[in-house]
């Protein structure tokens, strides 16, 4: 297999938690958690202080409270978090204009060819960590290889501050040792059934044939096979097209009032059309997101022949797809309301979308 490009998959360090603490000198070297652990507030993320009591993103604030009783919890500002952002994508783009944010704190960047001709990955990437530090006074992490799939799993080895390079040579082995969890795209409860079957371990995966992990994972099983032998083909896409736009909202309390969830359901409908008419985006399907209370979620969606340009149309149709599921009968904690499957923009648009609209 040749081995052309050269990726670069930079992860800012507990992004949010570091802007705080940079940002208010008092909660350095803190246990400082973003979010809220009253009601159903939830960790957005938290310093390496906090990390250290089993803290993490996702879990309920109440429960980040009893593993960490003196945590510093903070509101977030997700504009200051916005703004930090950009300046951080300003310094990626000297070097290179082949860059994807995946996330406010996290991007690729696809330096094999580079504006200051540089030449070195490694370099590249050791420079960007360092303009990082010294302008915008946070670290970040870097993860430097021929391919998306293993520059950020690369990215994740050293963290804070820390920048792992993987050659083409080492990248079978390295695969081979990873544990799979620890492999982008296998979420917990794949990994969960995975590791009933007796794989823990790139190396257990890789003994499995491409029928195999297709009968067993279905289509991811395609991607998972060429990925525990370091095959990712994907280019950085700059210029990547949003294929959905979304909105949702957890009740502060479980819901199964009917009347209740169809008008939340308006509401988000309400809410999501106005995104999608500011960037003039009309999709043709329309999809129902649940989270019910046992945080079982589900999804139902309905596609039509036409693009969708009526908000009452969106609510209407996920008010029908919701008598299609269980509720009423088991309680919802969240709902979401999404649309895709977007026309083509005509020659000579280029207004893009806002890349931290919520997507399914």
């Amino acid at each position: 297999m040749l081995h052309t490009r050269k990726i670069i998959h930079i992860d800012m360090d507990a992004f949010y938690a570091s802007v705080e603490q940079r940002d208010f000198p008092e909660l350095r070297g803190k246990p400082v958690i973003v979010g809220s652990p009253e009601g159903r507030g939830v960790v957005l993320t938290c310093s390496y202080e906090a990390r250290k009591f089993g803290v993490r993103s996702a879990i309920p604030g109440k429960e980040a409270k009893r593993l960490c009783p003196d945590g510093i919890f903070v509101n977030p500002r997700m504009a200051v978090y916005k703004e930090v952002s950009q300046l951080v994508r300003e310094i990626f783009f000297r070097y290179t204009d082949l860059v994807e944010p995946l996330s406010l704190d996290e991007a690729y960047l696809d330096v094999t060819s580079d504006k200051l001709n540089i030449g070195s990955a490694i370099e590249i990437a050791k420079s960007i960590k360092h303009s990082i530090k010294e302008e915008i006074n946070l670290t970040a992490s870097a993860g430097v290889s021929v391919n998306k799939f293993v520059a950020k799993v690369a990215s994740g080895m050293n963290k804070p501050d820390g920048l792992t390079f993987i050659h083409p040579s080492q990248i079978e082995a390295f695969m081979e040792q990873l544990n799979v969890k620890d492999f982008h795209g296998i979420g917990r409860v794949t990994a969960e059934k995975m590791n009933k079957a007796g794989i823990f371990t790139g190396a257990d995966l890789k003994k499995l044939s491409l029928d195999e992990m297709t009968t067993q994972y279905g289509k991811p099983g395609r991607f998972f096979y060429d990925i525990v032998r370091g095959v990712d083909n994907r280019p950085v896409e700059a210029d990547r097209e949003t294929k959905s736009i979304s909105v949702e909202d957890t009740f502060k309390e479980d819901v199964a009032d009917m009347e209740i969830l169809e008008k939340e359901l308006e509401r988000l409908s309400q809410l999501l059309f106005t995104r999608l008419d500011k960037y003039k985006l009309y999709g043709r399907t329309v999809t129902l997101k649940i989270k019910y209370h046992d945080f079982k979620i589900i999804s139902r969606s309905k596609t039509f022949p036409e693009q969708v340009s009526d908000p009452a149309l969106i609510a209407e149709t996920v008010k029908q797809l919701l008598k299609q599921t269980e509720a009423g009968q088991k309680k919802i904690r969240l709902l979401g309301v999404g649309v895709s499957g977007f026309a083509a923009k005509a020659e000579g648009e280029n207004e893009k979308t806002d890349a931290q609209l919520k997507l399914f």
